[in-house]
């Protein structure tokens, strides 16, 4: 390891602790990290297992001194305001700084953010990241990168603490192009997992054993192994929530439409996702799908 890699104790900065920029601080506070954290609401920062980080008021404080930055908020306007808002990071970040946003956001805003912060000297990652709490919390999350190759062999420690698998996919922006398709791809999964469910549980079939035999089969998934028990159960505790999910379908849409390209399962699950939205789920889990079978039955049986 060179004496410029970001190796603990280096002091980084950490932005959003939420269901997943917690576990992740925390994973980097384990391996070594000096950090400085904040979150919008303020709680977690108290978070036992943050011991011995600084806890900070806004994102300008979190930024000062820190030779990296990682953000992990909700959503584009999110990302800008804590960069560029009226208290945001980039008050305090200093020429030579790296920002890593882990958010999942739309590839034009994160080749924004570059150029913004490339005006003051500071580099911006765009490394969106997916494995759900599950990795999130065991340290083996898949990064998605997009930009200066050189800065990402640089954070290549602090990445390894976080993920399993790093990817580098070319400039700003390309890591939130395959995150895209991994959104699309969860879409797809997740929502013929429900539909199969529904249909085996109409059909009164012995659904778990059902499960346990398609696992290792063609039919096999990340989704059918982690959420096919929650569908079972109908109890979606939270992994990763629907209404996340719902936005970044929105994401990958527009960025389909931006290339004249249509997506007809992703614009389904999508339709699916608002009306549970509407009848209250937006904070479960997206496996909450399988619900969605439930109101449609519902509704006929009252026509």
């Amino acid at each position: 390891m060179t004496q410029s890699e970001l190796a603990p104790p280096a002091r980084i900065g950490v932005i959003g602790l939420g269901a997943l920029g917690l576990p992740m601080a925390i994973n980097l506070r384990k391996a070594g990290y000096r950090m400085q954290v904040h979150t919008r609401s303020r709680r977690a920062e108290a978070d036992p297992s943050l011991q011995g980080a600084r806890r900070c008021d806004s994102p300008a404080s979190t930024a000062i001194d820190v030779e990296t930055l990682l953000i992990c908020v909700s959503d584009c306007a999110a990302v800008e305001d804590v960069i560029f808002g009226a208290k945001g990071a980039a008050r305090s970040l200093a020429s030579g700084a790296t920002v890593i946003d882990f958010s999942t956001i739309a590839p034009a805003t994160s080749k924004t953010m570059a150029e913004r912060l490339a005006h003051q000297g500071v580099t911006y990652l765009d490394a969106p990241v997916t494995g759900g709490t599950e990795g999130a919390r065991a340290g083996t999350l898949t990064v998605l990168v997009g930009g200066n190759a050189q800065v990402l062999a640089k954070v290549q420690p602090l990445l390894k603490v976080i993920g399993e698998t790093i990817h580098h996919f070319g400039p700003v922006g390309r890591g939130q192009q395959v995150k895209a398709l991994n959104q699309v791809l969860v879409a797809g999964s997740y929502a013929a997992l429900a539909e199969a469910i529904a249909l085996g549980q109409q059909l009164g079939l012995p659904m778990q054993t059902v499960i346990t035999a398609l696992q290792h089969g063609a039919a096999g998934s990340w989704a059918l192994k982690h959420r096919s028990t929650a569908m079972l159960e109908d109890n979606y505790p939270l992994g990763f929530k629907l209404a996340l999910h719902h936005k970044d379908l929105g994401i990958a849409l527009d960025t389909a439409e931006r290339v004249g390209l249509q997506l007809p399962i992703t614009s389904k699950v999508k339709s699916m996702e608002a009306n549970l939205i509407e009848q209250g789920h937006s904070e479960e889990d997206i496996s909450v799908l399988r619900r969605w079978f439930d109101h449609q039955q519902e509704e006929s049986q009252q026509l």
